[in-house]
């Protein structure tokens, strides 16, 4: 039998551990694919550390990794589309047949590892110049953000927004406020090589959240109007009370980074008066992904300052650590089996 080498994180034990296990063989509808790249997300960290959890996981054992790009190795029967060579990265979930939504990497084997296993229908075809460390993060770290403010927040053109957190979404986030137009963009990070990525990025202005003057800044960028919307990227209860505090009429607070701390919201007259709202975001659908690989195709946008280093897949571990250490300040580490 074929074996590979495969990142394997046990979720009773939370250890990561690198082993030879079998080659999967794609079975009926499904495709093989040879791992080019593969991104390390904060999502990994806290599967590890034990914050996270999977929910339809079957057994104890599980290959990281939810962004993934690569090349069609084999094709199982009844496979339409795809052709072995072509280059591909893969959604970072999808329905099985009970109608769960699980997620690669989490709920079953990811790309942490020489080959990959994928549905056909979770294929999406990459141009032949998007290198592939640029591809495989398109699945998460920039479809989460960008379908936080296209469908979640619904950010329209000259709108006031602000990013809590510049980190590997939050800085893709501004990216896309731009891309998009919102105006001003604001970034907050207490972390000033995040503020520095994110004027890079294309922030208008990048606040320190804890400064004494943060509050009054924003409003006198936002002319005292208040933000449109405000985006908590970092998942801290103290974030959300400062943005509730700096909304506008009809402001939008959208929650993308994860906690399970209490939201607590001081003045409810206020906010019903203005008719604000708080709204939960989570990753992307099949589209998005779609539409940011046609966006890269247009030239409109591109993710090569994004990556901040590639490690083989031996060194998975060190770059589990350097993450959750921030090491760098990284935004995306990628795994090149």
């Amino acid at each position: 039998m074929a074996t590979m080498r495969a990142a394997r994180l046990n979720v009773k034990t939370r250890t990561l551990e690198l082993k030879d296990v079998p080659r999967p063989v794609p079975g009926r509808g499904q495709v093989l694919v040879r791992v080019k790249a593969a991104g390390v997300c904060l999502s990994d960290v806290h599967l590890i550390d034990g914050t996270l959890t999977p929910l339809h996981l079957e057994g104890d054992e599980v290959t990281l990794g939810h962004e993934v790009s690569g090349v069609v190795e084999e094709i199982g029967p009844d496979v339409m589309d795809p052709e072995v060579g072509d280059r591909v990265i893969l959604q970072a979930g999808q329905t099985d047949r009970s109608g769960k939504v699980i997620t690669r990497g989490v709920d079953y084997d990811g790309g942490w590892a020489e080959y990959a296993l994928a549905d056909e229908e979770t294929l999406v075809p990459i141009p032949d110049d998007l290198p592939f460390d640029q591809a495989a993060i398109i699945p998460d770290a920039v479809s989460t953000p960008w379908a936080s403010i296209t469908s979640t927040a619904d950010v329209g053109p000259a709108e006031a927004v602000a990013v809590w957190g510049a980190g590997g979404l939050g800085a893709h986030a501004v990216k896309l406020l731009r891309l998009v137009g919102a105006a001003p963009v604001i970034a907050a990070d207490p972390d000033p090589r995040a503020r520095e990525r994110a004027l890079a990025f294309g922030a208008d202005a990048a606040l320190d959240p804890t400064a004494s003057d943060f509050l009054s800044t924003i409003g006198e960028m936002t002319g005292g109007q208040g933000l449109n919307v405000a985006f908590d990227f970092a998942g801290v209860p103290v974030v959300r009370e400062q943005a509730l505090r700096l909304l506008g009429e009809h402001g939008r607070l959208v929650l993308v980074g994860l906690t399970d701390e209490p939201l607590e919201v001081k003045d409810g007259t206020r906010f019903s008066y203005l008719q604000q709202q708080i709204l939960g975001h989570y990753g992307s659908e099949p589209e998005h992904v779609v539409q940011l690989v046609e966006l890269v195709n247009a030239g409109r946008v591109d993710f090569a300052s994004s990556i901040s280093g590639t490690l083989g897949l031996e060194e998975a571990p060190a770059a589990v650590e350097q993450l959750e250490k921030r090491t760098g300040s990284p935004i995306r580490l990628v795994l090149e089996p």
